[in-house]
């Protein structure tokens, strides 16, 4: 057993970030599962608190739950579905992009999702042909990364089987379907959602391709709340070098600048002749990039 619980250990130490998020979707569904069964709680209501509200009133009181949703889900198949698109949209993701950057925009997909629905749900709730009811389910932020890359990266071409696709039709395609079950009345709540997130998705591409980061205030403030949590260092501070500025710069913020518009020039490339045309050089830099 310990040693099982060492090589469990050993392996989840190795995960991405982006893994560690499916894993934890898996373990919250199969304790909502655990509940059902020893608690004899109904399977729709056994996560309840995690659910986001359909109405601001309800969600004053959870507001963790704008989070917490989009780690949710009831039905198998919703979280096969979604953990396995973003298990390998995820992959492309961590390889081409800062770690904390592909976060950024999962999260913000999240986040903006919810609140559409919430928005939409509250100020027009006869727009909505049938009784929606909490929201739940991580496609909002898998539709963010997904549209991301279709937008940013519009001409490379996706194989399916013998077909390639160019990555902007399927972005159209993965916003006109989400358009048609809304109108169609099919699973209206989760489909405003999907829409939250693909237009962040969008938005956040577009804007970095200009040169902005539309997500740095928001990892800074995710960044503030994780510190909370760390334990304080003990160890006094016995000696402190400074650093000589670089054009009103530190160091560390000098390099990460010039890191960051090498992996701008690197996807720019991309974008325009496909990953196959980066040198291994190019491959390896983008590789320790997408793990910082």
């Amino acid at each position: 057993m310990t040693s099982l619980t060492h090589d469990i250990k050993d392996k989840l130490k190795h995960l991405n970030v982006f893994e560690k998020i499916i894993a934890l979707n898996v373990l919250v569904f199969f304790i909502g599962w655990l509940l059902t069964v020893i608690r004899r709680i109904p399977r729709a209501y056994s996560l309840e608190w995690l659910e986001l509200p359909n109405n601001f009133s309800s969600f004053i009181v959870k507001p963790w739950s704008i989070i917490t949703y989009g780690f949710t889900h009831y039905g198998l198949f919703h979280l096969l579905f979604n953990m396995l698109v973003l298990y390998f949209i995820s992959r492309t993701m961590v390889n081409l992009f800062p770690r904390k950057q592909s976060l950024n925009i999962y999260f913000l997909g999240i986040i903006i999702g919810g609140f559409a629905y919430l928005l939409l749900h509250s100020v027009f709730p006869s727009i909505f042909t049938n009784n929606v009811g909490p929201l739940v389910g991580a496609s909002a932020g898998v539709n963010a990364l997904l549209i991301f890359i279709c937008a940013y990266m519009p001409y490379r071409e996706a194989q399916f089987f013998t077909v390639k696709i160019k990555l902007w039709y399927i972005g159209v395609a993965i916003v006109v379907f989400d358009l048609l079950g809304f109108f169609t009345g099919a699973n209206q709540g989760g489909r405003v959602a999907h829409l939250g997130g693909s237009l962040l998705g969008y938005i956040y591409a577009t804007q970095l391709l200009k040169g902005k980061d539309i997500g740095v205030g928001f990892g800074k403030f995710m960044d503030s709340i994780a510190n909370l949590f760390k334990p304080k260092s003990t160890l006094k501070t016995v000696h402190k070098n400074k650093k000589k500025p670089f054009a009103g710069h530190n160091k560390e913020e000098f390099n990460e600048f010039n890191n960051q518009k090498k992996v701008d020039l690197i996807l720019d490339k991309i974008s325009k002749s496909g990953y196959d045309s980066l040198t291994k050089e190019e491959k390896s830099f983008l590789f320790k990039a997408g793990k910082d």
